[in-house]
């Protein structure tokens, strides 16, 4: 089973499946702000709208990129 890495903010929780993960960096191109490889935590939620994050997961070539929003 891959390890999932959850990353959330107020409204939402992406979920990064690191051993499914093909490092297109899709991620990185169209969210730098949020995706930062070299640092740590990688993923900062909170440097982007929900709707801006949605709209980058749907492009994760691999579909290592998974989110669920909060109620």
């Amino acid at each position: 089973m891959s390890k999932k890495i959850h990353y959330s903010n107020n409204d939402i929780t992406i979920i990064w499946e690191q051993k499914i993960c093909t490092h297109a960096a899709e991620c990185v191109k169209r969210l730098p702000k949020v995706y930062k490889p070299k640092e740590r935590p990688w993923i900062t939620t909170e440097n982007a709208t929900t709707e801006e994050l949605k709209e980058q997961i749907y492009h994760c070539p691999s579909g290592a990129l998974t989110f669920t929003e909060k109620k």
